[in-house]
């Protein structure tokens, strides 16, 4: 594209985000006009759906999640307080959410394993293991498939997942012209929906750990719990088949996808426009070395692996672990001195700053809506249609809405099996069943959602802008969301 080209582009671009914001701002005018005259802030109703409509109406217009996320979040915040003082209380809430342990975690983490990633990228190894695996792989499809199968394998974290397989995978990809959203709409699938199909998982561990604390299984009976969900999260495994059929060729490139694989192809432009912003690695990070040796990424990758499952699948200490290894392997090597190892761990976290600034977005909107009462809200208004045969179905399809807008995972199985366990005893249907309902909304939304940590992690690892990786995956989504709905249903009438 030349300058002139270039500079209209930009023209076109800063006039398109004044028109967003201009939009925004009388939207906000519009609906805050419609508060003046709203319920009591401790009962407001319908009010509680508002935002999370907003959010999504603005992220498909305006394709500008932050923005979404942040106007909807204030346009709560002022439904709850219903003064001037809603906007320092929203940045309260947004210092809080920064300040939150799951927060904190998640910049750590990722910015570990992003540094984790450009230490393999400056060593040759990710260079090396892309002259390796060419060797076997002579097509896109077996790319693919290679991909696919590298994804079931680390099953343990979505996000060790994503991480780990999304930047690895991406050079053989790459060589095979295999668009972006493509690989990262793989690595997505296999990211969460293995964590719940198998128990060895952080996945597993957190939702005994809830359904424990919360008195639905005795003490030390959490796990066992968890494993009688597993042949009803539909989902995941319907999820995992799409994707499947996708890659060979059963199921057809449909929207987007479609024309991402086009563009990659016969135009050779891998990435989207705005990928470079979220990408956890770069051009600058790639070094030439005269013999890579491919053991300087699978050496690495193991001792994570293995780190995190002896720490009981805790990731932080995976990484912490890992990175003291990688300063002695390295180094010992000398393919790195002191100075540069450090360099490429400030590197690595400088590579997934957009990332944890969407994150923070997201997060605070989740916390925000949590307050007002929304999932709460929705639930109470379910009740008169739900009976033990549709019950299920009904969780799978409320819980699937909401996942949609908030990507919540984790918080809505905190939030909401302690309210659907007690409501499914009460209507006599049965608890494992409502419960894998609950599970699969919650890998649906960590799948779907455009701003959901999994979503922005996995468009960080493979290098692909974040709303059309969503985008593009959705029309697979969906369809493995349509089937899980139908087996929630059949499954509710045999066994509810």
């Amino acid at each position: 594209m030349s300058n002139s080209e270039l500079l209209v582009e930009n023209r076109k671009q800063s006039k398109k985000k004044i028109g967003n914001m201009i939009f925004a701002i009388i939207m906000c005018l519009i609906i805050g006009s419609f508060i003046i005259k709203s319920p009591s802030p401790d009962n407001l109703g319908w009010y509680t759906l508002v935002p999370s409509v907003f959010a999504i109406t603005y992220i498909f217009w305006a394709k500008d999640v932050i923005m979404a996320y942040m106007l909807a979040g204030l346009l709560a915040t002022y439904f709850m307080a219903q003064s001037i003082s809603f906007i320092p209380e929203y940045f309260n809430r947004m210092f809080d959410t920064a300040m939150g342990e799951a927060y904190i975690w998640l910049v750590i983490v990722c910015g570990m394993m992003g540094s984790i990633i450009v230490l393999i990228e400056k060593s040759g190894g990710a260079k090396a293991f892309s002259i390796w695996i060419a060797k076997y792989i002579k097509s896109r499809k077996a790319a693919l498939l290679c991909t696919f199968g590298f994804g079931g394998i680390i099953f343990t974290d979505d996000y060790l997942n994503s991480l780990a397989v999304g930047p690895s995978m991406a050079v053989i990809t790459d060589e095979k012209k295999v668009s972006r959203e493509m690989l990262s709409y793989i690595v997505d699938t296999m990211a969460a929906a293995p964590c719940v199909l198998i128990p060895i998982s952080t996945w597993g561990a957190f939702i005994a750990s809830v359904l424990e604390v919360n008195n639905i299984a005795e003490k030390g009976e959490g796990m066992k719990y968890f494993i009688k969900t597993i042949p009803f999260s539909f989902y995941a495994m319907a999820t995992i088949v799409v994707c499947f059929l996708v890659i060979i060729g059963v199921i057809p490139l449909v929207g987007k996808m479609k024309k991402a694989e086009y563009r990659a192809y016969n135009e050779n432009i891998l990435a989207p426009p705005g990928s470079e912003k979220i990408a956890m690695t770069s051009e600058s990070d790639m070094q030439t070395f005269e013999n890579p040796r491919v053991h300087n990424i699978f050496i690495p990758l193991v001792v994570l692996v293995i780190t995190t499952l002896l720490f009981d699948m805790d990731m932080f200490m995976g990484c912490i672990v890992t990175l003291i290894f990688c300063f002695f392997f390295f180094i010992g090597q000398r393919l790195l001195n002191p100075s540069e190892f450090i360099e490429c761990i400030v590197q690595g976290f400088t590579n997934m700053s957009f990332l944890f600034v969407l994150v923070c977005f997201s997060y605070t909107f989740t916390a925000t809506l949590t307050e007002l009462g929304f999932a709460t809200y929705v639930v109470e208004n379910a009740q008169g249609f739900m009976s033990p045969q549709l019950m299920p179905f009904i969780l799978f399809l409320i819980f699937g809405a909401t996942e949609f807008m908030t990507g919540t995972n984790w918080d809505l199985y905190m939030l909401m099996l302690p309210v659907v366990v007690p409501l499914t005893q009460a209507i006599g249907c049965d608890p494992i069943l409502s419960v894998s309902a609950v599970i699969s909304a919650g890998v649906w939304g960590s799948h779907v959602c455009v701003a959901s940590d999994a979503t922005v992690c996995t468009s960080s690892a493979c290098g692909c802008e974040n709303y059309e990786h969503a985008t593009s995956q959705m029309p697979y989504a969906f369809i493995a969301y349509a089937l899980a709905a139908i087996a929630y249903l059949v499954a509710g009438f045999i066994i509810g």
